[in-house]
C-alpha cells in the first residue's frame, strides 16, 4: 500500500519540486550568459544521432578534460563541438542506462537497485531490477517515427528473448526499439576478448544468444577477431552501412565496455604508456589540475578534493553491524534518532607508503587502464570517420560521455592489497597482466581505490557514492552542422535530458495522452497516477529536458527544478539553481554521526568544506525536499545502506 501511495504521489511531487525551487532562488548561478556565436546552420533533413558512452571513465581521463591519456580523436571532436561540465548520471551503470533509456527516474522503471535487490526492498515495484513495463524507450519512438535504430555493446537492463521461457528477467534491445543490435546482456565482460562456451547466454544479436568464441561466430575460428571495443565498432559500423544511402535517418548506440575491468587491451596500446605512472597517484593527480586549470575545465582558484584520507589498516564496523534487531544509520536516521551501526572501512593507502613491488603493479594497472582509454579514442574515431566517409558526419549530432564516475572497486574487497599486488609485480603472471589468457573468465584486474581517485579529479568519491566524482561525467556534444568549437557549458544538466535531447532532435513530440485511471481495489488509489500511453501501454513520460535550447544559445538553463538522486541508501539533491549539494553517503566513509552534508558548488565543487552546520534551515529544507523526491519515485531507502563492493 505504502508503494502504491508513493507513486500516485508523482505527479504532486512535480508540482512540490517547482515551488521548492522558489524556496532557494536567489542562491546564485555559476552559469555564463547564452552563448551569442550563430549556432550551426539547421540540416533539412531530420539529423543522425550518435551516442557514445564509456563504461567507468572518470571526469579527468580524456585530454580535453585535462587527462594525460592522449585522445586525439575526442580532442578533435571538441574542436567542433562544445563541453558540457556539469552533467549528470546515476551512481552506477545500470541505474543510468534506465534513466537513459526511458527519460525519467531510475525508480519508476525498474532499475531502483542496480538488480534486484536482497533486502526488504525485494519484489517492490521499481526494483524488478531490469527495465519494467512502466518503461517509454526513447529506441521505440525513434523507430516508430522513422528512424533506423542500432546498437552494438553493453545492454544491462534484462536479458529475456523473446519467445523463450517464461522468465522474470527483463527484454533484451531488440524488444525495446532496437532494430539491430549486438548486445553484452550483463553489466560486465569476463573477458573483453570473449572466448564464450558454446551454451553461454551472455550475449545477443538480434534478440538471439550468440557465443563470441566459438566457431564461426565473431572471436571463433574462422571468423573475425573479437576484443570488445574494436568489435562493437565494427559492428555499428556495418549496422548503419546495411541500410545506407535509404533516405532514413539513423540513431546509433556505441555502448562500449572500456575502460571497465577486467583491465585488457591489445598491442601496441598495451605497451604504450610503460613508464608513464611510476610517479603514483599524487603527482599525476596534481598535474591533471594544472591541466584542468589552463584549460579552464575549473578556475585557478579552484579548491580540489584532497583525497581520501590515509589508512593503512581498516577500521572495524560496529560492534552491533550484523547482529539481530541492528539500527544501522541511513539517510533518514543518524545518531540523534538511536541509530548507531555501521560497517567496516578499506585499506587506502597513498603512494610513499606502498612498497616497491606494490608501486610496480599499481602503476602497471594505471598504464593498461591509459591504453583501454586510447584504444577507445581510437574507435571512437573510426566511427566518425566513417561518418565522413559515407557523407553522414555534417547532418549527425554526436553525443560522448561516461556512464558515471571511475571504479574504485578495491583488488582485495577493502583488505591489505599488498600481497596479490606483489604477486602481481612478480613473473611469471607481471609480463601477462592486461592480455587475453584464452579462457572464458579472465585474471580480474582492476585498477583500485586511488587511481579511481585520480580518474575522478578534481572531484571528491567514486562509482556508486552520492560525490560528483561518482556522478559528474566527461560529456562532449557536436551539433548537426557544427564546425568550431563553441564555449564550455556549465549549466546542470542530467542523463535524462539526453533522452528528450535525441526525441526533440528527431522532431518527436513526447507522449502526454495520460493514462486511463486504474483503482487498487486495496488501497483505493490509482495505479496509473502520473502515467501516460503509449502503443497500448501505461508508462511514466519523460522528464528530462531537451538540451537543445542550452546548446543553441537561446537558453541560460534547461531545468527549473532540484535534481534529486539515490541509490544503495547513497543520496543527493541539488538546487534547482545549481548552487547548493546536500548529500549522504553511509559511514565511515560519509560523518560518523549521519548527518546530511551541505555544500555550495559554486565555489566548492570539490566538496572539501561542509557547510550543512552553518546552513541547518537550509540543509534541513533541502533533505525534506529529497524526501518529497524519494516519495514521488517510489524510492525505499535501505534500513541497510551499503554499495555494492
Amino acid at each position: 500500500m505504502q508503494r502504491v501511495l508513493q507513486r500516485s504521489l508523482l505527479g504532486l511531487f512535480l508540482g512540490l519540486l517547482t515551488a521548492s525551487a522558489l524556496v532557494l532562488a536567489g542562491c546564485g548561478s555559476s552559469d555564463s550568459p547564452p552563448d551569442v556565436a550563430a549556432a550551426p546552420v539547421a540540416a533539412k533533413k531530420k539529423p543522425n544521432i550518435l551516442y557514445i558512452m564509456a563504461d567507468d571513465l572518470g571526469y579527468s581521463d580524456i585530454g580535453a578534460f585535462g587527462g594525460e591519456i592522449d585522445t586525439p580523436n575526442l580532442d578533435a571532436l571538441v574542436r567542433q563541438g562544445r563541453l558540457l561540465t556539469n552533467h549528470h548520471t546515476g551512481t552506477v551503470c545500470a541505474i543510468t542506462r534506465a534513466m537513459l533509456v526511458s527519460g525519467t527516474d531510475h525508480h519508476l522503471v525498474g532499475e531502483g537497485h542496480m538488480g534486484a535487490p536482497n533486502d526488504e526492498r525485494k519484489g517492490l515495484p521499481g526494483y524488478e531490477g531490469f527495465l519494467n513495463e512502466s518503461s517509454l524507450s526513447f529506441a521505440q519512438l525513434l523507430r516508430d517515427n522513422g528512424y533506423h535504430t542500432y546498437m552494438a555493446g553493453k545492454w544491462h537492463l534484462g536479458s529475456a528473448i523473446a519467445g523463450g521461457a517464461v522468465t522474470t528477467a527483463g527484454k533484451t534491445p531488440d524488444q525495446w526499439g532496437f532494430e539491430r543490435s549486438y548486445a553484452l546482456l550483463g553489466g560486465a565482460a569476463a573477458n573483453h576478448y570473449a572466448h564464450e562456451r558454446a551454451n553461454s547466454s551472455n550475449y545477443t544479436e538480434d534478440g538471439k544468444f550468440v557465443q563470441p568464441g566459438q566457431p564461426g561466430q565473431p572471436g571463433g575460428t574462422g571468423a573475425e577477431p573479437f576484443y570488445s571495443t574494436d568489435f562493437y565498432t565494427r559492428r555499428l559500423i556495418s549496422y548503419i552501412d546495411q541500410n545506407k544511402g535509404d533516405g532514413k535517418p539513423f540513431f546509433a548506440y556505441a555502448a562500449y565496455t572500456s575502460p571497465h575491468w577486467p583491465l585488457q587491451v591489445p598491442e601496441p596500446w598495451l605497451s604504450k604508456y610503460k613508464g608513464r605512472y611510476d610517479a603514483g597517484y599524487e603527482a599525476v593527480r596534481d598535474a591533471r589540475i594544472a591541466r584542468q586549470k589552463r584549460l579552464g575545465i575549473i578556475p585557478a582558484d579552484f579548491k580540489p578534493y584532497g583525497g581520501a584520507p590515509e589508512t593503512l589498516a581498516r577500521s572495524p564496523a560496529t560492534a552491533g553491524f550484523n547482529t539481530p534487531g541492528a539500527k544501522y544509520i541511513n539517510a533518514n536516521n543518524g545518531l540523534a534518532q538511536g541509530y548507531t551501526e555501521y560497517g567496516a572501512g578499506k585499506v587506502n593507502k597513498k603512494w610513499a607508503s606502498l612498497t616497491p613491488l606494490e608501486k610496480k603493479a599499481q602503476a602497471r594497472y594505471m598504464e593498461i587502464y591509459a591504453g583501454m582509454v586510447d584504444n577507445l579514442d581510437h574507435n571512437i574515431g573510426l566511427l566518425i570517420q566513417h561518418l565522413k566517409d559515407i557523407g553522414e558526419y555534417e547532418n549527425t549530432y554526436i553525443m560522448f560521455q561516461s556512464d558515471n564516475g571511475a571504479e574504485g572497486w578495491p583488488n582485495d574487497g577493502g583488505a591489505d592489497p599488498r600481497l596479490a599486488d606483489e604477486a602481481n609485480a612478480a613473473e611469471p603472471v607481471y609480463s601477462t597482466l592486461g592480455t587475453d589468457n584464452g579462457a572464458q573468465a579472465a585474471k580480474r584486474l582492476q585498477y583500485g581505490l586511488r587511481w579511481a581517485e585520480v580518474s575522478a579529479t578534481p572531484f571528491r568519491l567514486t562509482k556508486g557514492y552520492a560525490g560528483e566524482g561518482s556522478v559528474a561525467t566527461p560529456v562532449i556534444v557536436r551539433l548537426p552542422g557544427q564546425t568550431a568549437r563553441l564555449p564550455d557549458l556549465n549549466a546542470l544538466t542530467h542523463v535524462t535530458d539526453n533522452t528528450a535531447t535525441f526525441l526533440a532532435l528527431a522532431g518527436i513530440d513526447l507522449p502526454g495522452q495520460p493514462a486511463p485511471r486504474s483503482i487498487d481495489p486495496a488501497t483505493g488509489l490509482d495505479r496509473n497516477a502520473g502515467k501516460v500511453v503509449y502503443n497500448g501501454r501505461n508508462v511514466y513520460p519523460v522528464t528530462g529536458k531537451s538540451l537543445l535550447p542550452l546548446l543553441q544559445g537561446q537558453a541560460l538553463a534547461v531545468r527549473s527544478e532540484p535534481l534529486g538522486h539515490e541509490s544503495y541508501g547513497r543520496a543527493y539533491l541539488i538546487s534547482a539553481d545549481g548552487k547548493w549539494k546536500t548529500l549522504w553517503n553511509e559511514p565511515p566513509v560519509g560523518p560518523l554521526d549521519g548527518h546530511w552534508e551541505l555544500f555550495d558548488l559554486t565555489t566548492d565543487r570539490g566538496e572539501t568544506t561542509d557547510l550543512s552546520a552553518r546552513n541547518p534551515g537550509l540543509t534541513s529544507t533541502m533533505v525534506l525536499q529529497w524526501q518529497e523526491f524519494m516519495k514521488g519515485v517510489g524510492g525505499v531507502e535501505p534500513l541497510k545502506p551499503q554499495g555494492y563492493y
